[in-house]
C-alpha cells in the first residue's frame, strides 16, 4: 500500500475515535504528542506503557496505563520520551494522527521501532499535590511510576481506552 494512502487511513481511524466531553470547557482542553515505542520478540509484538504516579492512580492498573507524551508536538514529544524513558527515541517514524481524550486533551502520535538498553532505569519528573486533601501538606510524587513492556493484548486491556486506537493504527501500519 502506498505511503500516503496509509497515512491517510491510519489518520482518518485515529479522527475516528474522538472521545470528546462535550460538558468540558474548551479553555481547558491541552494538546500532546506521543511516542509509542515498539519491539518484536519472534513473532510477538511488543509495546512499552507507563503508569502515571501520584495517589489517584497508586491502586489503579488496567485502563490508566499511556504511551510516553509530552505537551507539544513530535520534537517535544521526544524530549519528553527521553526525560522519562532515558533513552532518546529514533528510528522512521510512523505517523498516527491524534486522538480526543475524555478529558478533552488532543494527543498525537507517532511510533518507531527500538528496544530498552539493558541498563535501563525509570526516571520521572515529579509534581507537587496537597496530600492528603485540605490537608496543607504539599507532597511530591512522580509523574509516572512505572514503565513495562506489553504483549499487544495485554496492552490494549492496560492502556487507556482513549488510546487503543493508536494500537490499530500500529497494527495497519506494520502489516501494510
Amino acid at each position: 500500500m502506498a505511503t500516503t494512502k496509509r497515512r491517510a487511513i491510519i489518520t482518518e481511524m485515529a479522527g475516528n475515535y474522538s472521545s470528546r466531553d462535550p460538558s468540558r470547557n474548551r479553555s481547558q482542553a491541552r494538546v500532546s504528542a506521543g511516542l509509542l515505542m515498539f519491539r518484536r520478540k519472534g513473532d510477538v509484538l511488543e509495546l512499552p506503557l507507563v503508569h502515571p504516579g501520584g495517589p489517584f492512580f497508586a491502586k489503579k492498573d488496567e485502563g490508566v496505563w499511556t504511551i510516553p507524551k509530552g505537551e507539544a508536538l513530535l520534537t517535544r514529544a521526544q524530549i519528553e520520551f527521553e526525560e522519562e524513558l532515558g533513552i532518546r527515541p529514533h528510528g522512521n517514524w510512523i505517523e498516527f494522527g491524534s486522538i480526543k481524550q475524555k478529558g478533552g486533551k488532543t494527543v498525537h502520535a507517532c511510533a518507531f521501532e527500538c528496544d530498552l538498553p539493558e541498563s535501563f532505569k525509570l526516571k520521572s519528573n515529579f509534581f507537587e499535590l496537597e496530600w492528603p486533601p485540605h490537608s496543607g501538606k504539599l507532597k511530591k510524587f512522580p509523574e509516572i511510576d512505572r514503565a513495562e513492556f506489553f504483549g499487544e493484548e495485554v496492552a490494549r486491556r492496560k492502556i487507556s481506552s482513549a488510546q487503543v486506537p493508536f494500537l490499530d493504527c500500529l497494527g495497519i501500519a506494520l502489516n501494510s
